[in-house]
């Protein structure tokens, strides 16, 4: 946790680390065991039972033993005060939060838990598109930090109808754009990169994020379109910055 704030892309440098790397990742970026459900227990299968059980099960587990950091037990309440408060931690890099039926047993491969994202809306400037300039397929945003434009994430695949919007208002990229020789990931942790055509970087888009980020300010995420802003300008835009200390 860099600076009191959660770095999942140091969890997931270390997962790709082996023997002594591994270690040296282990003590340069320490990590927690957060453990939020109970699956085995003394050799006795709990899946069936409902979640009020596991969860009660994994609470005296964490008592009986004593347990403390590195091990944590993932805070759990059924009070919506509660949850509107936790919803407020963004901060730190808390996404959301996760329901879970009490009287459910426990259903593999997310069918059995809803997550809820805390959103917001945001402007970006589109520095790059997917597919063409006839027919962009998604945008590459970014964002000026020191007088240069970075790149800050890309958007999820247009709609029809977003796509049209944006045809008419982009320009191919003149000599001397900023991200010129970049390349960019098809996804968050991905080494596959996208073939891009880049364009002026004028114009000025609204789009949903979520809060998660990369330690560069970079959305982990891709962002949703909801529309463009030629009202605004770059200047308009806020500043890339990273995620708060």
């Amino acid at each position: 946790m860099p600076r009191g704030r959660l770095a999942f892309e140091r969890l997931q440098n270390r997962l790709a680390r082996r023997s002594a790397g591994a270690a040296r990742a282990a003590q340069e970026w320490p990590a927690h065991f957060v453990a939020f459900d109970v699956l085995r227990l003394s050799g006795t299968d709990t899946t069936g039972w409902p979640y009020r059980r596991r969860r009660a099960a994994l609470e005296s587990v964490f008592a009986a033993r004593a347990l403390i950091a590195p091990w944590v037990l993932c805070p759990s309440t059924t009070a919506p005060d509660t949850v509107r408060e936790w919803l407020t931690w963004t901060s730190v890099g808390i996404e959301g939060v996760l329901f879970k039926r009490l009287h459910d047993a426990y259903r593999p491969s997310g069918r059995g838990r809803q997550k809820y994202k805390v959103r917001e809306t945001t402007e970006a400037i589109v520095g790059a598109v997917t597919g063409s300039l006839t027919a962009p397929r998604g945008l590459l945003l970014g964002r000026y930090d020191d007088g240069r434009l970075q790149y800050t994430g890309r958007t999820t695949t247009l709609t029809r109808t977003a796509s049209t919007t944006v045809v008419g208002q982009l320009a191919s990229a003149q000599h001397g754009h900023p991200w010129t020789g970049w390349s960019f990931s098809a996804g968050w942790g991905s080494r596959e990169t996208l073939n891009v055509t880049l364009v002026e970087p004028e114009l000025v888009v609204e789009v949903s994020v979520d809060v998660a980020r990369d330690a560069a300010g970079r959305w982990r995420h891709p962002a949703r379109w909801h529309r463009a802003r030629p009202d605004l300008s770059p200047a308009d835009v806020p500043r890339r910055t990273s995620p708060p200390h």
